[in-house]
């Protein structure tokens, strides 16, 4: 379990109490974040606790049967969809390194839930541009190269279907979003999205202070 908190305004003890007053991660997800922290400083790509707690719990109130991510890391949030998931259902994993997803391979297959993740290793919007069906999905979720967030947000409006969800990570970037002394490449890209997505007729939209951010995106 991660001792630095990733949510805004908490401190590490109302963090740590906030996870021992809800599903805390198992043996198996406590194995993984173990296993990417040894990675260093990258592994705060890594979603927070909460935050797949969340995500397996969304997958199964809205009965999600076919889920896709773009952005896999390690596989921690691929593993709490899955989770969430029934038995016979789908997950697509975008990503474009097998070094990272190769990591969480050995996890997904010790929660019983390997045969549900269907492992994409190219560039996400080429995998995304290469499923032809329409609204096929029912639950979609962003982690990602923050410039190229609006391109999968456009691709997943053709393969999630009306009443949907589509989760995009990071919109709050750390607070830089409001920091106008930050202009750099990604934080420009975030709040470059924030302000269109927002406004965006296709979708309700919500942002929340979770973890880092996160924006729920019910496909109208």
């Amino acid at each position: 379990m991660s001792d630095n908190p990733k949510s805004f305004n908490l401190s590490p003890e109302l963090h740590s109490y906030m996870l021992a007053h809800g599903t805390a991660p198992d043996a198996i997800q406590q194995g993984l974040i173990e296993a990417t922290s040894k990675l260093g400083g990258i592994s705060v790509m890594q979603i927070a606790p909460e935050q797949g707690a969340l995500m397996t719990m969304l997958t199964q109130l809205i009965g999600a049967t076919r889920a896709i991510e773009v952005g896999t890391f390690t596989g921690y949030s691929a593993l709490c969809i899955a989770r969430g998931l029934p038995k016979d259902g789908q997950l697509v994993c975008c990503d474009i390194s097998d070094e990272w997803t190769s990591v969480g391979v050995p996890f997904w297959e010790k929660a019983g839930v390997r045969d549900r993740i269907d492992l994409r290793i190219a560039p996400a919007l080429e995998t995304l541009q290469g499923i032809k069906e329409d609204d096929g999905f029912d639950l979609a979720f962003i982690d990602a190269d923050k410039p190229s967030y609006q391109a999968y947000v456009e691709e997943l409006l053709r393969l999630v279907r009306p009443g949907g969800l589509i989760l995009v990570d990071n919109v709050l970037w750390g607070g830089n979003v409001i920091n106008a002394e930050n202009n750099e490449d990604n934080t420009l890209a975030i709040r470059a999205f924030n302000e269109k997505i927002a406004k965006d007729p296709r979708v309700d939209c919500v942002m929340l202070a979770i973890s880092d951010g996160l924006t729920f995106l019910r496909v109208i």
